[in-house]
């Protein structure tokens, strides 16, 4: 499967940068991030296209069997326990960020298997409601 392109504003390139040289951060959900930033393409905060989950936007998504579910896309303070707040840490939050409405990517699933989820919309995205610096 295609990789799709992402899209990062240069605000959340910026500070995912210096979260990943934290003291202290898991080097798993580091390294995946890190790849992401590096093939990401950076625009400024107020040119972020409308329909990209960025930092704390809200996307939701559906899975190849169909089912959908909506996250928040925060930093590793902000994630809660019930799971509509996923870290960006995490495999699912670094596969989602920079996304575009219509990209599908690979989706790794608990115990190893893989899937593939598809973005359907971005409820919330900060850049579009004019905040530029969450």
């Amino acid at each position: 499967m295609h990789t799709p392109d992402i899209t990062l504003s240069t605000t959340d390139y910026d500070r995912l940068d210096a979260l990943l040289c934290a003291p202290g951060i898991d080097a798993a959900g580091s390294a995946t991030l890190r790849q992401e930033l590096e093939r990401a393409i950076l625009v400024e905060p107020q040119q972020l296209p409308a329909d990209v989950v960025s930092m704390n936007s809200t996307a939701r998504f559906r899975f190849a069997d169909g089912k959908t579910s909506t996250l928040t896309l925060v930093y590793p303070k902000d994630a809660n326990q019930s799971g509509s707040k996923v870290s960006i840490l995490a495999p699912v939050g670094s596969a989602l960020l920079g996304l575009r409405v219509g990209d599908t990517i690979n989706w790794p699933l608990p115990g190893g298997d893989m899937s593939t989820i598809t973005v359907e919309e971005v409820v919330y995205q900060p850049e579009r409601e004019g905040a530029y610096h969450r």
